[in-house]
């Protein structure tokens, strides 16, 4: 029988190394190896907190929206830095779909009844504690109640898209459409359109 994870890990040391905008750790711990050997290991991980992200479906018109908005992370690594996202907020103490409603009201101005929590993932596991909850909705003309776009006072000035589900899947095999939970969404709605 496999010995337990918390069994294998030691925690030997962890210091903050920022605490500005979130939590950067550096943790020095002890894992035990499947040859039961101790190896000694030191890692960072960033704790921005747990997230939502969500995608809407008009399923008469096979069209989803999307938003556009400046990411420096992605800037500095060479893009233009304009990426093409779902819509998509921090936790804060809020429920998942507490938030994701909250978010998509916010950035997009659609108001949806019911949302489907459809999985959970891990975006970048290897330094960010990070987990985000995936959600789908239905929209029709009749659910956008706001201009969206954003909190101005928040930093964010977002363009609300509206595109026909093959277009943004196209956008994804030319590169055009790079961000991972979008093009998990896309994906994940495309298998469940191809199933039906």
């Amino acid at each position: 029988m496999a010995t337990p994870t918390a069994e294998r890990v030691r925690i030997i040391e962890s210091k903050v190394l920022s605490d500005d905008w979130y939590v950067l750790k550096k943790t020095t711990f002890e894992f035990l190896r499947r040859d039961n050997v101790w190896q000694r290991q030191s890692r960072e991980t960033y704790d921005r907190g747990n997230g939502a992200t969500i995608l809407l479906i008009d399923p008469a018109r096979e069209t989803v929206v999307l938003t556009r908005q400046f990411r420096l992370p992605v800037f500095v690594n060479g893009h233009d830095g304009m990426l093409i996202e779902t819509p998509a907020g921090l936790l804060d103490e809020a429920s998942p779909e507490e938030r994701i409603r909250a978010e998509l009201e916010e950035e997009t101005g659609y108001r949806v009844r019911d949302v489907e929590k459809v999985f959970e993932a891990f975006m970048s596991p290897g330094s960010v504690t990070e987990k985000l909850y995936f959600f789908v909705a239905h929209y029709d003309s009749a659910s956008r109640v706001a201009a969206g776009g954003g909190v101005a006072s928040e930093g964010e000035d977002i363009e609300v898209i509206e595109l026909p589900l093959g277009q943004a899947l196209a956008m994804v095999e030319r590169g055009e459409i790079v961000d991972g939970k979008t093009i998990m969404l896309l994906q994940f709605l495309a298998l469940r359109l191809a199933r039906r």
